[in-house]
């Protein structure tokens, strides 16, 4: 009845219809996904109501060469059916839990097909009631559905658990939803992203850069499976996989930076809000180890941002350890681009060879990045398999920025849940590895470097042993299908 509540909490607005550039009215395609098409094993479906749908469909199917099956009613909308009130025909249809109006063609042998791409507009925050004809016409069990939607702003997950609750026996993965506008190189961006391109193929290897399209290669960085490491845009290296502090404290901390460094990590990750930059600076003088070897990350809370000069002269005075590898701002306040511009003067005076940020996603960074004069290195935000940011990722990663995750197993109290997460464990278990093995190695894949946090000496070198098995591609789906939008911080 989900359908039925979205209409009476008065969700009536037709989001993806936010143009008023397309035709009249929209013609049925009765053309039929048959065996005389190409044969294929992917097939794009797609509802479009004024036709943005249906563009950004026939761009999927032409970039995947693969069969287009255009789902129309038998009673076609008009510009009035679709019309911003309540009493047109459409918002009527969409406010009745039952109602199926009838499809126009076939797909003659959809047996063939391991996937379909399902796309629609978002109406009422739901799928058209066409689509749901669709998915209850057809055998789907085995089958993966990828969902994607058209929208002015409205999302795409609250349509989902209705369309699933259809097709039970499909394995679905996560979904993306398009604005009206977007172009060829996006839908492209998209399909690489979620590896669509290979994901049926058994030699397919995860590329992770595939996430972007091909003017923005040039631009990613490339993750050193062999060295372990990634070439910063700042012209430094950096281990693409390395210790988080936080909740560490006193001895615990020492303890822990020191078993980590024992163990060959070279990359650690503290703040000035974890209150430990003193015990980490201590185990890694005390350690033995090269300084040049150590990568060192900190971080400005914006209760500094006012004075930024003194809390980066405070950080190294915590630290002494002679320089800061990367600093980043904690997250957006009141005064960051000021902050950030005094990092960049530490960056000229040598004190810092880095700078990077945390929590900042596509809005906060479309604002904040022609503000700067350095480019940001690094981007560190949350990411796990339930909350996987993979719209934002290849942002970041098409301007230059390395990705890292902080929270790569979940955070507190809730990695037990994500290592006992069934899909995970399966996956763990065929390999050989542990389920926090494969999720770091899932993040490592995605181009995304981890950093997660331990004082337990035999998890910190665990953590360590990422490099030695692979993901497959369908491995790396399963894993994305897992996304849940569950945040498990506030940042």
């Amino acid at each position: 009845m989900l359908r039925r509540l979205f209409a009476l909490a008065g969700s009536l607005l037709l989001a993806a219809l936010c143009s008023t550039s397309q035709a009249a009215t929209a013609t049925p395609d009765t053309s039929t996904a048959s065996s005389e098409m190409a044969e294929g094993k992917v097939l794009v479906a797609y509802f479009s109501g004024t036709g943005i749908t249906a563009g950004i469909a026939k761009d999927m199917a032409d970039l995947l060469q693969t069969d287009l099956f255009r789902i129309s009613n038998v009673q076609p909308y008009s510009v009035a059916d679709m019309a911003y009130d309540e009493k047109a025909r459409a918002n009527q249809e969409q406010k009745q839990a039952d109602f199926r109006p009838q499809m126009v063609g076939n797909v003659s042998n959809m047996e063939q097909y391991d996937t379909v791409l399902l796309g629609y507009p978002i109406w009422a925050g739901l799928a058209p009631c066409v689509v749901l004809t669709f998915l209850e016409r057809y055998d789907f069990a085995g089958k993966t559905i990828v969902p994607f939607c058209t929208s002015g702003g409205s999302p795409l997950e609250p349509s989902i658990p209705e369309l699933q609750a259809l097709t039970p026996q499909a394995h679905w993965l996560v979904g993306k939803r398009f604005e009206s506008h977007a172009s060829r190189d996006d839908v492209r961006a998209w399909l690489q992203q979620l590896n669509l391109l290979g994901a049926h193929t058994s030699a397919a290897v995860l590329d992770q850069t595939a996430a972007l399209t091909q003017s923005d290669q040039a631009k990613a960085p490339v993750f050193n499976f062999e060295q372990h490491s990634v070439m910063l845009n700042s012209g430094y290296e950096m281990p693409i996989n390395g210790i988080g502090t936080y909740s560490l404290l006193g001895d615990t901390c020492y303890d822990a930076i020191t078993t980590a460094l024992k163990t060959g990590v070279r990359l650690i990750d503290t703040a000035y809000m974890y209150r430990n930059e003193e015990e980490v600076g201590r185990a890694i003088r005390d350690s033995g180890v090269p300084r040049e070897e150590i990568f060192v990350i900190t971080k400005l809370y914006p209760n500094q941002f006012f004075q930024p000069e003194e809390a980066i002269e405070q950080a190294l005075k915590k630290l002494n350890i002679g320089y800061i590898d990367m600093m980043l701002l904690h997250h957006p306040g009141h005064d960051d681009v000021k902050a950030y511009k005094a990092v960049e003067k530490a960056v000229a005076a040598g004190k810092v060879r880095s700078i990077g940020l945390s929590n900042w996603y596509v809005e906060e960074l479309e604002e904040f990045l022609p503000q700067v004069s350095i480019m940001p290195a690094l981007v560190q935000n949350e990411i796990h398999p339930y909350y996987q940011e993979n719209n934002v990722i290849p942002f970041i990663q098409q301007q230059g920025i390395v990705v890292q995750g902080w929270y790569p197993l979940g955070g507190r109290g809730h990695t037990q849940s994500l290592l006992n997460d069934p899909v995970i464990t399966k996956i763990a278990q065929a390999h050989g590895k542990s389920a926090a093995q494969v999720i770091l190695r899932w993040n490592l894949q995605k181009g995304v470097v981890v950093i997660p946090g331990s004082s337990n000496p035999a998890h910190i070198k665990e953590n360590t042993e990422l490099y030695d098995f692979e993901l497959t591609a369908e491995e790396m789906a399963q894993i994305n299908a897992l996304d849940r939008n569950e945040k498990h911080d506030w940042y």
